[in-house]
């Protein structure tokens, strides 16, 4: 940490008052997610509203529901932006006309925002049929992965296959890309102008972060280095995020594409904080994000970096709650803003669950895990080690494997009304993290946590 004065960590009322004008208020407007009955808000009236329905993991798809709300509504019409997670069989057979904007997940998995509406509906008993909806997805992925816009193809699919007519064929987008976006907007209002009015969303654009430390947490590890990154912003207004949230770091080397990472501190730290693995390719040759952050980048260079808010896996409703916090890795990244949001408030019991290879090297951030255990902060610590697990009992246990031990303690901590977080690697962790919640709560009560926004993932 800096020891000079933190300019805009202690910069007055009016100034932060500004920042969050200018980077808060969307965010908020459109993120307004709590339990599932309170997930749907409406431009106007619910009469015959069009719905804009929103299958997200970090949010883009949200974003991009509402922005097409407003496209719509600009144009005259009425509509209602819901969450794929809320629409029940009693909305969807009730709803005339319906657009749906689908993120996929990791090789064509449903994002979170979609889970408990794919085995509800997708995967559950056959609802009546839908002949009477006229429908349009949006489909986001990325061209790198072999399944692209796998789930908004399956949700196509599915949509035709109970009856409902396609207003127009599937859009589908490719990181992003803004010619696919238009097109979108254009089969929206075939009529207008791309020029006609509309209040938009302030977009946040990159910006140059200064890089000021770089703290090597895992020396003598067998597995890739990690570092804790610190960054001060550009000068201007006051960067505003929450805990949960994510930045965008932009690559010279493959512009288009930027990189998401977990943001690792708070506002009021005084420094935003990453923690980043180095990735290696088999070559040899770095990884384009991780290298420059973790080695290309000098203390004092700058990196272009943009804020994203990430509802999905922010506390909302969950402030005072109960917190188990579940990760493996660099997954400790955003349950450390949490605990780190927890230990200023002083509200809620949490339990950390982690997981990584050696104690003796991979115990990251230690020395802050230890303290928060001893003040308080954290009721409960359960670090897994992998390695050390396989040469001492012969095979490797995993954060999973010490849930299950846990069974009855993870139960009784969420009928206490715990939710859970879980972050780190998808493959692997994530899955058997889910696996070992369904085991221990079943699946329908995992499912009620993640309608009601109890049970959330940043996962990759």
């Amino acid at each position: 940490m800096l020891s000079e004065p933190l300019r805009w960590a202690a910069a007055g009322a009016s100034v932060a008052a500004y920042g969050a004008l200018c980077a808060g208020i969307w965010w908020r407007e459109r993120t307004r997610v709590g339990a599932a009955a309170a997930d749907a808000a409406a431009l106007a009236g619910d009469g015959d509203a069009v719905l804009m329905v929103h299958a997200s993991q970090t949010g883009q798809a949200e974003s991009l529901a509402w922005d097409s709300a407003r496209w719509l509504h600009a144009g005259g019409t009425p509509v209602r932006v819901v969450a794929l997670n809320a629409l029940d069989a009693t909305m969807l057979g009730q709803a005339r006309q319906a657009y749906f904007i689908a993120s996929t997940y990791g090789e064509g998995d449903a994002p979170d925002g979609a889970s408990v509406f794919v085995e509800r509906l997708m995967e559950g008993p056959v609802p009546a049929a839908l002949k009477q909806l006229t429908y349009a997805v949006l489909a986001l992925g990325d061209r790198e992965y072999a399944n692209f816009c796998g789930f908004g193809r399956r949700l196509d699919d599915w949509l035709r296959a109970q009856g409902a007519q396609p207003a127009f064929p599937r859009v589908e987008v490719d990181n992003g890309a803004p010619a696919a976006l238009a097109e979108w907007r254009r089969r929206l209002r075939p009529d207008a102008s791309e020029q006609d009015p509309v209040e938009a969303a302030p977009s946040a654009d990159f910006a140059p972060w200064r890089l000021v430390a770089r703290e090597h947490l895992n020396p003598g590890s067998d597995g890739g280095p990690v570092f804790l990154l610190g960054f001060m912003p550009p000068s201007g207004p006051d960067p505003v995020w929450e805990a949960g949230d994510l930045v965008q770091v932009a690559v010279a080397a493959d512009p288009g594409r930027p990189r998401d990472y977990s943001i690792a501190s708070t506002v009021h730290d005084g420094e935003l904080q990453l923690i980043v693995r180095q990735e290696r390719h088999p070559d040899g040759s770095l990884g384009a994000a991780s290298g420059l952050l973790t080695s290309t980048l000098a203390l004092g260079d700058t990196v272009a970096m943009r804020l994203k808010p990430h509802p999905g896996f922010r506390l909302a409703g969950n402030k005072e709650r109960p917190l188990i916090l579940i990760g493996n890795g660099t997954g400790l990244a955003g349950l450390r803003a949490h605990l780190r949001a927890r230990a200023a408030s002083d509200k809620g019991r949490n339990w950390l669950v982690f997981g990584e290879r050696h104690e003796a090297t991979d115990f990251l951030c230690r020395a802050e895990l230890e303290a928060w255990r001893a003040d308080g902060t954290l009721a409960r610590l359960d670090m897994v080690f992998s390695r050390d697990a396989e040469a001492t009992q012969g095979e490797r246990r995993y954060v999973q494997h010490r849930l299950l031990q846990l069974a009855e303690e993870v139960a009784a901590w969420v009928e206490g009304g715990a939710s859970i977080y879980v972050c780190g690697s998808l493959q692997g962790m994530a899955a058997g993290v889910d696996g070992a919640l369904r085991q221990i709560l079943g699946a329908d009560r995992l499912g009620a946590l993640t309608a009601a926004g109890r049970y959330r993932r940043d996962v990759y």
